[in-house]
């Protein structure tokens, strides 16, 4: 499985830790855009789509468990990888039960969290081809 082209959002109010995220995800051909907050997430994801969102739960404003819920409102083949600080799993559960594909522990092993994006992207690989496959049908029975 490769990480090439894979269009990453990462999400962190932590400007240093976002920014060497960001090159070293980057060095590995991703595509990596990042926000300091969760609205600004948004405001990313509605200008263009992101096909793996990697998402603090604690920032200032909107909390990670809310932008989580909003960004699988509006843009559910969207996956969500919540990063979370060893005080915060109780967070992470939340997240998970709100729709996220995964969480990982601050701070965030590069390798660890290379393959998780190439599994949460696997997986939006599928569902979108299935909708598709579910479209087609539905517009060919409509032409019967």
């Amino acid at each position: 499985m490769s990480a090439i082209g894979i269009k990453v959002l990462l999400v962190d109010d932590e400007p240093d830790f976002i920014e060497t995220l960001a090159k070293r995800l980057s060095q590995r051909k991703m595509e990596v855009r990042m926000a300091y907050n969760a609205e600004a997430a948004l405001q990313e994801l509605a200008s263009e789509e992101a096909e793996v969102v990697v998402l603090d739960v604690k920032m200032p404003g909107m909390d990670g468990i809310t932008a989580i819920k909003e960004i699988k409102r509006r843009h559910p083949m969207t996956e969500v990888i919540i990063l979370t600080g060893h005080a915060d799993l109780e967070a992470s559960a939340e997240g998970m039960a709100s729709g996220a594909f995964d969480y990982l522990l601050k701070p965030a092993v590069i390798d660890e969290l290379v393959y998780k994006i190439q599994d949460a992207h696997q997986v939006r690989s599928l569902r979108v081809a299935r909708m598709k496959e579910l479209q087609k049908a539905a517009k060919s029975q409509k032409e019967d």
